[in-house]
């Protein structure tokens, strides 16, 4: 009774700051997208990458922690690679990875400064995964508290460290909601309500995907609001459409070399049907693997510029929808404003 006594307090302390905030306390403009090193204006976000990774730490919520890895190895072994991203000529890589999987804002802001690319980090918690990555709390605390948690972050910055948020990042399962999951998806909505965050949630099928919009839209809120992550692992096609019919964002992050027909096929079938505008692309690559000597293996971010962009080309995709996909859209995804249900 007592520690929810205090997550209620907590939580009324943290939404009463976040109400200051958008009364015109220091942060990102609804025309402004915060980044790791500060708000920067949504038309100069040019070239973006909107679903990638620095670092991951798969322990498990109970057991992740900064003391597992050496940030300054981690440093040395995405620097490099962020390097020639920006030689290719992004100018902003939106870093997925969320609290209680290996979040790490200073690594980030670290390396925003070495690279010259804008980074922009998230709130909000992963719910995918059989909820490996759930702090205890979350499953004992109200999706009002949860929201309150995430509203903070975004009012007064990640615990001490002054970066503030550019999105909210959760996941679910394939299927159904779970009872966590569902929860996690209403605190995002309230979230959202309350900043104008955009709601990305990996989500494991188009079953799921449905039950995010259903339940954004029971809390007021638009489809136009969810980023549906990974996407190209629903194999209808006509679930796609129907969820940028919604008005979600369809967004394709799996382009590799194991996928590059694939996701031609999806984007050139998508923009043929009229869904250019709904669309999004990404590699969901990177990843220091905490726990692995050296990081492991890091998937570097240039295949898509390199491989699948020509790819997309000699399919008859114009530079104009191109540019659409890389600037236009993650810009207008980014862009903080509360999106209210019709």
């Amino acid at each position: 009774m007592e520690q929810g006594r205090r997550a209620f307090l907590g939580g009324a302390v943290a939404y009463g700051a976040a109400a200051a905030f958008l009364e015109g306390a220091r942060g990102a403009t609804p025309d402004e997208v915060a980044t790791v090193l500060g708000p920067v204006p949504t038309s100069a976000l040019g070239v973006t990458l909107v679903h990638e990774h620095v670092l991951v730490d798969f322990v498990g919520a109970a057991a992740v922690s900064p003391d597992r890895y050496d940030a300054d190895e981690a440093f040395r072994v995405a620097l490099p690679h962020l390097q020639q991203l920006s030689r290719r000529g992004c100018r902003t890589l939106v870093e997925c990875t969320p609290a209680y999987i290996g979040r790490d804002v200073a690594l980030l802001r670290r390396l925003s400064e070495a690279s010259g690319l804008h980074l922009v980090t998230n709130t909000g918690y992963y719910g995918a995964a059989d909820d490996k990555f759930v702090p205890a709390h979350a499953f004992e605390e109200s999706a009002d508290a949860l929201s309150a948690r995430w509203i903070a972050e975004h009012a007064e910055g990640i615990e001490d460290s002054g970066v503030h948020p550019g999105l909210l990042k959760t996941g679910v399962d394939a299927g159904p909601l779970s009872e966590i999951d569902g929860k996690l998806v209403r605190a995002a909505a309230r979230c959202h309500l309350r900043t104008g965050l955009s709601v990305a949630v990996h989500t494991g099928d188009g079953t799921a995907a449905m039950g995010v919009i259903d339940t954004l839209r029971s809390e007021g809120v638009s489809p136009r609001a969810y980023v549906w992550v990974h996407a190209q692992n629903e194999p209808d096609p006509e679930l796609h459409v129907r969820a940028a019919r919604a008005g979600a964002w369809v967004e394709l992050d799996g382009v590799s070399e194991s996928a590059l027909d694939r996701h031609v096929e999806t984007v050139t079938g998508l923009i043929r049907r009229g869904h250019l505008s709904s669309l999004l692309i990404s590699q969901d690559a990177g990843w220091y693997h905490v726990g692995e000597e050296g990081g492991g293996r890091f998937r570097g971010y240039t295949y898509l510029f390199d491989t699948f962009l020509p790819a997309l080309r000699r399919a008859g995709v114009s530079e104009a929808e191109i540019q659409a996909l890389l600037v236009q859209n993650p810009a207008r995804a980014l862009r903080r404003e509360v999106r209210r249900d019709a």
